[in-house]
């Protein structure tokens, strides 16, 4: 008995092309068998074997092609050379006008973007100039020819030899006609890509105008409304600047007011001593004022006004300290003129204290003690209170870490001049009313000691006189 297949053999043929064979005959087992076993060559390699054993080897020898340049998969060998001869994209290619100059090595697919080149457009007029010139000459050879052939029609041999010439000619007419037909065929690329770049570059011209006339309507509009952003930004630029201003101004005030004292002392904290200096000596900045303090929480409104690098005759040699009288809120009910001796104090910052203490009484006929009318009274004091060089130098005591410490005491109990040490050397740190105490104590003893002195001087006179006038009798 026999079986009918229902199976069959995928088998590609010589064009590349893979055929599935079905068997539609009713065969017996034997005559399968047999077939199974006839020998067969391989269409893509060298292999001979067994009809059973072909479909293996074709499977795990001949997988499908890939193109190493673009990727793309082929079933058969054929199309993939044809793809890579013709089609591939990535692979690199002469330009076609090669020798008529034009020598670049191009990607397959760029070579319509090539064609618009400079370089291959001379080329192209150079091709047409050659191709003129050539076609022109054969033109005249064969009007030559036809006339040579007119002359010799009786010579039967003659007709024979020009009939074999003429042949040969139209067999090379026919090769040129070829080759100027595929030189018109690139030509006529040549020219339908610059037409499609012409047709494009007019629709890009139109589109560009159209968006140029639509850039020219809306430009008036941006314009203006760039001009309108620019004024609102230049406003908020200057409402900044003076809200700056305001807050530096709040700051300072604040600080003033944290600093501010109300019993006739101050202890003033100059810091960035250099930029300061370096300020003054430039007359960018010449002075600077101290916070204000009061003598009483109802007492003289006063500062202090520095001039580090000198004023008038001590200018660039000593460091100006002056007093200013102040307009107080209530100078209406204190006596003018203001006639208390201010002292001022350089602080000596390291272990030595070497103060420098310098004070003056006011002058009470002058202007700046009497009772204010502006903001602030002139500036009276000590115009070289202390030289340049002592302080502007990177050893002095009194400036550390770019800071220096300058208290001002308006003396209201007239402190002797031989206590001002005394009172400068207390802790700044203690409590006013408990150095006020110190100093009071101080004075006492100083005057309990000034008195027990002078009785003992009369003692002892008294003495020496007696021991005088025993020596007498």
């Amino acid at each position: 008995m026999s079986n009918s297949l229902s199976g069959g053999y995928i088998v590609r043929n010589e064009n590349g092309f893979d055929t599935k064979y079905k068997c539609l005959v009713k065969l017996d087992k034997g005559f399968l068998k047999d077939m199974q076993t006839l020998e067969v060559n391989c269409i893509s390699c060298e292999w001979f074997g067994q009809l059973k054993n072909y479909q293996n080897h074709f499977e795990r020898l001949h997988p499908q092609y890939k193109c190493s340049y673009c990727g793309e998969i082929f079933d058969s060998l054929p199309l993939h050379e044809q793809h890579m001869k013709k089609s591939c994209s990535k692979i690199l290619v002469h330009c076609p006008l090669q020798q008529y100059g034009c020598r670049e090595e191009i990607l397959r697919g760029d070579l319509e973007r090539h064609y618009r080149t400079k370089e291959h457009q001379r080329a192209l007029l150079f091709c047409f100039d050659q191709l003129s010139s050539q076609w022109t000459e054969q033109y005249q050879a064969s009007t030559n020819v036809d006339t040579h052939m007119k002359m010799k029609t009786s010579d039967h041999s003659s007709i024979v030899n020009t009939t074999s010439s003429t042949t040969i000619i139209t067999d090379d007419h026919g090769n040129e006609h070829e080759y100027v037909n595929e030189m018109i065929s690139l030509f006529s690329n040549g020219v339908q890509t610059l037409n499609d770049d012409v047709v494009r570059m007019n629709n890009e011209s139109v589109e560009n105008f159209e968006s140029f006339k639509t850039i020219d309507e809306v430009l008036p509009t941006i314009k203006k409304s760039i001009e309108e952003s620019n004024n609102i930004l230049d406003a908020m630029n200057t409402n900044l600047a003076i809200l700056h201003q305001e807050l530096s101004s709040l700051k300072q005030k604040y600080e003033d007011k944290q600093a501010t004292s109300y019993d006739g002392t101050l202890i003033w904290k100059i810091s960035r001593f250099q930029e300061k200096m370096t300020d003054a000596k430039s007359e960018r900045q010449v002075s600077i004022y101290s916070p204000p303090f009061f003598s009483s929480p109802t007492g003289y409104k006063m500062c202090a006004r520095l001039y580090l690098y000198g004023d008038g005759n001590a200018r660039r040699t000593h460091m100006s300290l002056f007093f200013v009288l102040m307009r107080g809120p209530n100078d209406s009910i204190l006596q003018y003129p203001f006639s208390y001796k201010v002292t001022f104090c350089l602080f000596d910052q390291s272990d030595q204290r070497s103060h420098i203490i310098d004070s003056f009484r006011p002058d009470t006929k002058s202007n700046s003690f009497q009772r204010p009318r502006s903001d602030m009274n002139i500036a009276s004091g000590i115009p070289k209170f202390v030289p340049i060089n002592t302080v502007d130098n990177p050893n002095s005591p009194y400036v550390k870490d770019d800071t220096m410490f300058i208290k001002v005491i308006v003396d209201f109990e007239n402190i002797a001049k031989n206590m001002l040490s005394y009172v400068f050397s207390l802790n700044p740190a203690l409590p006013m009313h408990t150095q006020q105490r110190m100093i009071r104590q101080k004075i006492e003893k100083k005057a309990q000691q000034s008195q027990l002195t002078s009785q003992e001087t009369p003692t002892n006179n008294e003495a020496k006189i007696s021991s005088n006038n025993s020596k007498k009798h």
